[in-house]
């Protein structure tokens, strides 16, 4: 855990203390009875955690000691050590409703990798320095290492985003550009106004984040109190700012490169697999998808047209 953020913890674990939906706990209770003791935390995050909303799909990460535990074969553990996240679907009845969930794999270890300032792309530490919610964790030192892994995802983001900044900013304009800058980073379909809305859903919990993360960034953060409000201003040299900007697009052209395999191997390890993806483009980019038998039958081969085409129309970035 990064130093200075205990109080960053405390903010994170006060925003956890929200009810999460039934229906994710009861998917949570659903994969581990499907994957037993090798479960050892489930984190929920995404707009349907946000929102309450049951009618869409949950985003879970399943966290574990070990890939080969948790397949209990060697082909799917070697494809997540590989290239993590496994991501796979689960849905349940729910008295007249389903509720659904797509649920990523991933190691204690690989969340602590993947949120520390030695993680160099955002596709971890992006994701969980948004609000994420704890349905379940093995013991108390299970959740104690979970903690830890959220809070340095927050410091990371900052960290990686306020070089980007003018000298003084807001919040609204840290947690709009970061997200926007994650986003980018991925083949994404999400327009520029969705990511918008991600900290529009959440201004409050985004500004005591802000505020409680200052004691851990690298460099001196100052609080200013304004006639507009709360602004910062930070001291950051034109060498950081310079080797910032680099980063990103070194960030953009690593994440899009390892966008396209990750969408190989879900279509594989994912319960129809090319149905949700197409289902989440058009919902997100509004650009229809019309899957044909052959992409349907074989979706590493005739997928990839598909990509191409879409991509052409702007489904995705």
């Amino acid at each position: 855990m990064a130093a200075g953020s205990a109080d960053l913890v405390r903010v994170l674990d006060e925003a956890r203390a929200r009810p999460a939906p039934p229906g994710a706990t009861r998917l949570a209770e659903a994969i581990r009875a499907r994957h037993g003791d090798a479960v050892k935390a489930i984190l929920v995050y995404g707009s349907c955690y946000r929102a309450g909303d049951e009618r869409g799909v949950f985003d879970l990460y399943v966290l574990t000691d070990g890939y080969r535990a948790f397949h209990r074969r060697w082909v799917p553990a070697l494809a997540n050590r590989a290239l993590p996240p496994n991501v796979y679907y689960l849905e349940l009845p729910a008295g007249p409703q389903t509720v659904r969930a797509k649920y990523a794999v991933l190691t204690l270890e690989g969340l602590a990798r993947g949120t520390s300032r030695r993680a160099f792309h955002s596709y971890f530490w992006g994701r969980f320095a948004q609000p994420v919610g704890l349905l379940y964790a093995a013991d108390a030192a299970v959740a104690a290492r979970v903690r830890a892994g959220l809070a340095d995802a927050v410091t990371t983001f900052v960290a990686r985003v306020l070089p980007l900044l003018p000298r003084r900013f807001d919040a609204g304009t840290l947690w709009r550009r970061g997200l926007g800058c994650c986003y980018a980073a991925e083949l994404r379909a999400e327009r520029a106004e969705r990511v918008a809305q991600l900290y529009e859903a959440d201004a409050a919990h985004y500004e005591r984040v802000t505020r409680a993360v200052l004691a851990a960034l690298p460099f001196p953060v100052t609080p200013v109190e304004t006639a507009d409000g709360v602004r910062y201003e930070a001291a950051i040299p034109a060498w950081r700012r310079a080797a910032a900007h680099l980063g990103w697009i070194g960030r953009r052209t690593v994440g899009k490169a390892l966008s396209l395999p990750r969408l190989a191997k879900g279509l594989f390890t994912f319960a129809g697999g090319p149905e949700y993806i197409a289902w989440k483009i058009e919902r997100h980019s509004g650009v229809a998808v019309n899957l044909s038998p052959r992409a349907r039958r074989y979706p590493l081969l005739a997928g990839w047209v598909v990509v191409w085409r879409l991509y052409r129309r702007g489904a995705f970035r």
